[in-house]
């Protein structure tokens, strides 16, 4: 059974200072262990975040690793620099991708940078507004989950089933106003997983969570989904009534399909 995945992205926000506390905060409401929790703060505040979750079951990760191991890249951060400190990292955002021209085959190798250093990465796929309505949104999303997978060798991609998590991202429903449905969810969670399996992965194995504007009352109608296994929540991760209800909600679905799968 796939496990239920809540992961919180708070983006370009919380100090360091402001990041330690509203982990300690975020962590009380989040302590469902039905659920997988994670955390993303910003790089310059994950070790007050680290240092504020240790011990209660929400893990640390990363916004964002470099494809390179080290060297004269001004600004970046290696998957070495945040392994002291994380667990997890995204790969492969929409902001990435829009504004630092993150190529699929980039994403692939920071993929493998993930897997070097022992961080799981969440890697994020997803069409714009303008591909959806020239109906190309299936060809794109398979297309950035090829283009990244087709990076790693053999080995490690008939192992993906151990360790990958994928979350779908419309473009065109993050910060827009624009909603996706729960079926258009399930329909290219199907997409992302036959995706999955042409290249030989266990895709029954890997989480596909949903990742576009994620709230604590739209929630229910993603998860009700028996192919999304979870999300990815932006703005509603900075706030700690918010991350209450969605994770209260995943617990319940998480404990419902416990249920169903003993039941079998």
């Amino acid at each position: 059974m796939r496990p239920i995945v809540v992961a919180g992205n708070w983006k370009m926000n919380a100090s360091p200072a402001e990041a330690g506390p509203l982990a300690t905060g975020l962590a009380a409401v989040m302590a469902d262990e039905a659920v997988i929790r994670i955390i993303f703060p910003p790089a310059i505040a994950l070790p007050p975040v680290a240092a504020a979750l240790a011990g209660t079951g929400v893990a640390t990760g990363a916004q964002n690793v470099h494809a390179e191991t080290g060297g004269a890249y001004t600004g970046e951060i290696s998957a070495a620099m945040v392994a002291p400190f994380a667990t997890w990292a995204i790969v492969g955002h929409s902001e990435r991708r829009r504004d630092q021209g993150e190529t699929d085959a980039l994403v692939g190798r920071k993929l493998v940078r993930c897997r070097e250093h022992a961080l799981r990465p969440i890697l994020c796929v997803g069409e714009t507004l303008a591909e959806r309505e020239g109906n190309v949104a299936e060809v794109v999303v398979r297309g950035q989950l090829g283009g990244a997978l087709d990076v790693l060798d053999p080995g490690l991609r008939a192992d993906a089933g151990s360790w990958l998590v994928v979350a779908y991202e419309p473009v065109w429903a993050i910060g827009t106003g624009r909603t996706a449905s729960g079926a258009d969810a399930a329909r290219m969670a199907d997409v992302i997983r036959d995706g999955l399996r042409a290249r030989g992965i266990e895709a029954d194995a890997i989480p596909v969570l949903y990742g576009g504007s994620v709230t604590s009352a739209t929630i229910g109608e993603f998860l009700a989904e028996p192919g999304i296994d979870g999300a990815l929540v932006g703005g509603a991760s900075l706030k700690v009534d918010e991350m209450a209800g969605i994770v209260a909600r995943a617990g319940m679905t998480a404990r419902a399909r416990a249920d169903a799968a003993d039941a079998r």
